[in-house]
């Protein structure tokens, strides 16, 4: 479970990760009021990489909890830790896309990273059952 667990470090670090290329990604950045600054920005850049970070924190508690369902469960180790790594994959290709407005492979990267997800839950449901 040891990489499952640094997945789950990895997912919670990436939004700190997209939040940083947003404030640096044009001159100026004002840390007395971040959203108001973000709001008056036109850079693609800046908008999507904002945007990732917010979407990384919405995808980040539901892969934790289905990582420990799945642990707590018993599932076989090894596809726990597949899925987790499969999720961060996606949720950082999820992010560079997102930042590149590539938006049917960002969306294809979110619907791969929420299979993982699902993946997981069913598995520690299938195994609790079973």
């Amino acid at each position: 479970m040891t990489i499952a667990y640094w997945c789950i470090l990895i997912a919670a670090a990436l939004p700190y990760v997209w939040v940083v290329i947003a404030k640096r990604g044009v001159p100026g950045y004002n840390n007395k009021d971040p959203r108001g600054w973000i709001a008056k920005q036109d850079s693609y850049l800046v908008k999507n990489a904002y945007a990732a970070h917010q979407n990384a924190f919405e995808a980040f508690p539901a892969f934790a909890v289905a990582v420990l369902m799945a642990q707590f469960t018993q599932v076989d180790p090894q596809r726990v830790a597949w899925l987790a790594m499969a999720f961060v994959a996606f949720r950082v290709l999820h992010g560079v896309f997102y930042i590149t407005v590539q938006q049917a492979l960002r969306s294809l990267c979110w619907l791969g990273g929420y299979a993982c997800v699902i993946a997981l839950m069913v598995s520690a449901a299938l195994h609790v059952g079973g």
